[in-house]
């Protein structure tokens, strides 16, 4: 098979040939890739930002948002069977771990991480297993959902975490309608009644989001916070959803939080810098995301099927993949960009 795989940090992916996974457990299940999704993890793994945390070994495998056709399951898997189309959850996990049995596989002490800490799903086929595979209905093409599994999968699992605090007549500030954003804009809408303030610099990209279930738009032109605090009477919002955490956002995100408000920390790459006194005088909350659970990830599937979450994409074959990266980070893609490396 062919797969695109990091051999040196700071240098382009390098198209390789490789053998096939093979079944070495009962509970594994082989994946053939029907599209895997583009996300700005991949250009800091490029760059070795991921290098210390994940440990991993080079060359290998990057992509880590996979969706396909199950072809070879081991004997001890029963709720999928060769032919399936699913979308595979990001994280590989043991199931028996107190973090897998409460239900948060998202920090499955044992957990593996194809695309981060082992080889993904830039190639023709991933290894995954029988837990991370969430089972779609057949007229879904893997290349049209497969984002859903990380960025989609985030941007609901921080959407599902503020849901609790976002009643009528609140307000949800979201920073960035990007490939992330687009798809946080429409989880707020299926599953909470608050007003969505998005800010974004693109004007296409706010076109989009009115599109897609922003109440109210906002250019991050440097008065993003006056507008904000006008919109909500001076007092802020009960939620600020972070797609972007670099640059100015994160300080001007606290300043458009409402008093013991939640600032939901999705997008990375800068830092959360705030006095002690303000997080203690103000009682504002910083939350953490990272991916989500597998029933998150069901759930969000369902939102997908009743046509309440749909991707905006441009799809790429294999083989360009650089060109994918290079495109993605000179903010050239509007949405999710998406491999296709097998256009069956």
């Amino acid at each position: 098979m062919i797969a695109a795989r990091l051999h040196h940090y700071h240098e382009p992916l390098r198209l390789d040939e490789l053998d096939e996974p093979t079944i070495t457990d009962p509970h594994d299940v082989i994946v053939r890739i029907g599209g895997a999704g583009l996300c700005r993890t991949d250009l800091h793994i490029q760059e070795g930002q991921w290098a210390e945390k994940s440990g991993v070994q080079l060359p290998y495998t990057l992509g880590h948002e996979n969706a396909g056709w199950v072809h070879e399951i081991g004997s001890a898997v029963s709720n999928v069977v060769v032919g399936d189309t699913v979308i595979v959850h990001p994280l590989v996990t043991c199931g028996l771990c107190r973090a897998c049995r409460a239900g948060d596989d998202v920090h499955c002490e044992n957990n593996r991480f194809p695309g981060i800490s082992t080889d993904g799903g830039f190639a023709h086929f991933l290894k995954t297993s029988a837990r991370s595979v969430v089972k779609l209905a057949p007229d879904l093409h893997p290349r049209d959902i497969a984002a859903l599994a990380d960025a989609g999968l985030t941007a609901y699992h921080a959407v599902k975490k503020a849901a609790s605090i976002l009643h009528p007549g609140s307000r949800a500030v979201v920073i960035g309608a990007g490939g992330l954003g687009h798809i946080g804009i429409q989880v707020l809408q299926a599953l909470t009644p608050a007003e969505i303030i998005v800010i974004d610099p693109s004007e296409q990209a706010r076109a989009l989001a009115g599109e897609i279930g922003a109440d109210r738009t906002v250019a991050a032109d440097g008065r993003q916070v006056d507008t904000v605090l006008e919109l909500t009477d001076g007092r802020g919002a009960e939620a600020i959803i972070d797609f972007v955490g670099e640059g100015d956002a994160v300080a001007q995100g606290v300043a458009m939080l409402r008093d013991a408000g939640s600032y939901y920390v999705i997008g990375y790459g800068g830092r959360v810098d705030v006095p002690t006194i303000e997080i203690i005088s103000r009682e504002i909350n910083f939350i953490g995301n990272l991916v989500g659970s597998y029933n998150d990830l069901a759930e969000l599937m369902t939102l997908t099927a009743q046509g309440k979450v749909t991707l905006h994409t441009s799809t790429y074959p294999l083989e360009a993949v650089n060109d994918a990266m290079a495109d993605l980070d000179q903010g050239r893609l509007q949405g999710r960009g998406i491999l296709v490396a097998d256009p069956v």
